[in-house]
């Protein structure tokens, strides 16, 4: 069946793209694994040959240098293409269950079918990576896609649609750029799975305009990530990797440590060498950091200024500039906003605790957050994390990291999230699991029909 490409779309021509996309699902042109492995090798190709395209694009839209651009936008999609590239023959075949004897003579299994179209919503803090790496999962499960990259990184956006369109089949993956009316537009087009990434407030929107169709969705959120440094923990390591994970991208990621538990004894330790380290990684004590938009840059500079507490390190905030210090807060009050609110930004409170008791009962009041990140030497401090903690996801002695593990699945779990994805997680959150039985014809045994005679029954009771 042949059909004209779907190109680039204005909120005007939605409805037609939407529908365009249905037709090509309905030809069965995306079922092939041949085609799903065609367009994952063209997401690498397109990765590599193109990569100074998407640098230039995020240096344009975020200041992000070029190292941070490739290793937390491109090098994590391209493991993902990769590995479900490797995978996808395994994933796609159908999986024999037993049959009970009840059921006897029978084959039964499960498959798994791509869903239809699949709308993506991307989020402005790392928007390749978070479209792309939906996509990789959409492609895998055999779906059409349409990308609605974010409009708060334009130069972004328009790199999305040009090179997508140029790689990709242009008959089963669509881009739609525009805001917030155009986002509402496509959920109006009852697609059969929405994916979102970004803040559980507009979270809420999405979810109930997508209740009107009854379309299903991933959720992929943030919250307020905490980090437990204990007191047997190596706290020069411990202040390394946190003060590199909060000046990544400014702090503006959805697993960013949101702000630091310490042990009372470890503390002024840990404030020393966080303060050492982010010197050293920023090149100088009084470095500034990009921030998307006056907007965000003056929120932040609210959450420090209501903390009610000075800053122990940084604290300089330039709102029209879109630059800020990595601030450091100690104890601020636990009613404060820098503490209530997810920070998204290099603010980063530390909280004294007394003992990892504590710690986990500071977490257990709050919602659940998305990551949950433990630096300490005990396997015990480990399984009391983990066993009493409710979170996304954990990691022990680092952070972040569990991003790039296409094996774990990554999704929060309440105000964090819903859903999950990266590797088979993915595959499967995208795809249908349908059941299949097959019986013969013969035998047709009587006892399975009326009337019930009491042999009949005791049989069927035997049985069943």
């Amino acid at each position: 069946m042949t059909t004209s490409p779907v190109t680039s779309s204005t909120a005007r021509s939605v409805p037609d793209t939407v529908t365009h996309l249905r037709t090509t699902f309905r030809s069965g042109r995306t079922r092939p694994v041949a085609w799903r492995v065609q367009q994952l090798e063209a997401i690498e190709r397109m990765l590599a040959e193109r990569e100074q395209d998407f640098v230039d694009a995020l240096a344009a839209d975020l200041g992000r240098p070029s190292v941070d651009a490739w290793l937390a936008d491109l090098a994590p999609v391209m493991g993902e293409a990769k590995y479900a590239r490797k995978k996808l023959q395994k994933w796609t075949r159908p999986t024999r269950v037993a049959v009970p004897l009840s059921v006897q003579p029978a084959k039964a299994w499960y498959q798994y079918e791509p869903l239809g179209v699949v709308l993506i919503i991307g989020p402005w803090n790392y928007p390749v990576h978070l479209i792309l790496a939906p996509l990789v999962a959409a492609i895998a499960a055999g779906n059409c896609a349409v990308l609605k990259p974010s409009e708060h990184t334009p130069t972004v956006s328009a790199t999305i649609n040009r090179l997508v369109h140029e790689y990709l089949d242009p008959e089963a993956v669509a881009v739609v750029e525009g805001a917030a009316d155009v986002t509402q537009l496509l959920l109006d087009q009852a697609v059969d799975h929405c994916f979102f990434t970004g803040g559980p407030e507009i979270a809420k929107l999405v979810m109930a305009s997508a209740a009107k169709h009854l379309t299903p969705v991933t959720l992929e959120l943030g919250g307020k990530s905490p980090t437990i440094v204990a007191a047997d923990a190596n706290v020069r390591v411990a202040a390394r990797r946190v003060a590199w994970a909060k000046m990544l991208n400014s702090g503006q990621t959805c697993v960013a440590p949101d702000y630091v538990l310490v042990d009372r004894t470890v503390r002024d330790e840990f404030v020393r060498e966080l303060r050492a380290a982010s010197t050293t990684f920023a090149g100088s004590a009084d470095a500034t950091l990009p921030i998307v938009s006056p907007r965000h840059a003056a929120r932040l500079q609210g959450l420090v200024e209501s903390a009610g507490t000075p800053a122990v390190q940084g604290g300089r905030i330039d709102a029209t500039g879109k630059r800020a210090e990595l601030t450091v807060l100690l104890d601020p009050g636990s009613d404060s906003d820098v503490m209530r609110e997810e920070i998204f930004g290099p603010v980063l409170p530390i909280v004294t605790v007394d003992s990892l008791d504590d710690a986990i009962a500071h977490v257990q009041q709050g919602p659940k957050p998305l990551a949950v990140y433990l630096f300490s030497e005990s396997r015990e401090n480990e399984q009391r994390v983990l066993a009493e903690i409710s979170n996304g996801g954990t990691v022990v002695n680092h952070l972040m990291y569990h991003l790039l593990v296409p094996g774990l699945p990554f999704g929060g779990v309440g105000n964090s999230g819903m859903g999950a994805y990266h590797g088979e997680w993915g595959f499967q959150a995208l795809s249908h699991r349908k059941a299949v039985l097959r019986k013969p014809t013969r035998p047709d045994p009587s006892v399975a029909y009326p009337p019930y005679t009491r042999i009949k029954k005791l049989v069927m009771r035997a049985l069943f």
